[in-house]
């Protein structure tokens, strides 16, 4: 609720004009910001523990500005993921205290410090190239109170490197693990592991890769239990699922 608002509403209340039912009923209300272009749910972070997120690719930079202006007054840590470092440039003029993460495409504007589980969440690549989708979950995680650890290009095609880091990943409570190719990575750590693990495909591959439902469907087709599986490429939402876990 907007500070006005809540100023108005005390004050109904202390003049004896609204009764405290009303009022409580008038803050648990769902509400929204209407810009006209968007409706920013700003009772997200209430209803889910987390507050909304602005996916950047197809709004305009002004459209992201409006947004964040929304939000601002009552949300931390506003993640925008899949920005250009273009749109960043524009939007970072109206908002000066927005940092740009360029390996994951995503900014937070508004930081503020938050408390850190003392668990942890175990990003693991398969290769190089997946860590920019794995730096969009870390970003994410991050953002979200969440400690992390990096376990980056121990893929199947040299297993001893997976094998030097396994510690680490089985003292995690909750493991990310984000593979190209043919996926196999996800079924492996699975084999390995006694807690939750979401599998993330991505599109990193030749030919009958298929832009990564080759992946995805060697992960969904996973023998390994415990394993989930979120789109090609969503770093954002595995690492929203891990926070959710982690917090637990």
């Amino acid at each position: 609720m907007k500070q006005d608002a809540l100023r108005s509403l005390l004050e109904e209340v202390a003049g004896g004009r609204k009764s405290v039912d009303s009022a409580v009923h008038a803050l648990n209300k769902d509400n929204f910001a209407d810009l006209g272009f968007a409706k920013v749910d700003l009772s997200r972070k209430r209803r889910n523990g987390y507050p909304e997120v602005i996916y950047g690719e197809g709004k305009t930079a002004q459209q992201i500005i409006g947004i964040i202006d929304a939000m601002r007054e009552q949300t931390v840590n506003i993640l925008c993921t899949r920005l250009s470092p273009e749109k960043f440039a524009a939007i970072q003029k109206e908002e000066p205290d927005a940092v740009y993460y360029q390996q994951a495409r995503c900014a937070i504007v508004n930081r503020a410090v938050v408390p850190k589980t003392e668990s942890y969440i175990a990003i693991v690549t398969a290769g190089t190239s997946d860590i920019p989708v794995a730096e969009e979950a870390a970003v994410t995680a991050e953002a979200y109170g969440n400690r992390i650890a990096r376990v980056y290009d121990v893929g199947v095609a040299g297993i001893h490197r997976l094998f030097a880091k396994i510690d680490v990943i089985r003292r995690a409570k909750v493991v990310i693990v984000i593979a190209g190719m043919e996926g196999a990575l996800a079924s492996v750590v699975g084999g390995l592991i006694d807690k939750p693990l979401i599998a993330v495909p991505t599109r990193i591959g030749y030919g009958a890769h298929l832009h990564g439902i080759t992946a995805l469907l060697a992960m969904l087709n996973s023998c390994a239990s415990g394993v989930t599986v979120v789109n090609i490429d969503n770093g954002f939402g595995a690492a929203y699922s891990a926070s959710m876990i982690n917090h637990l």
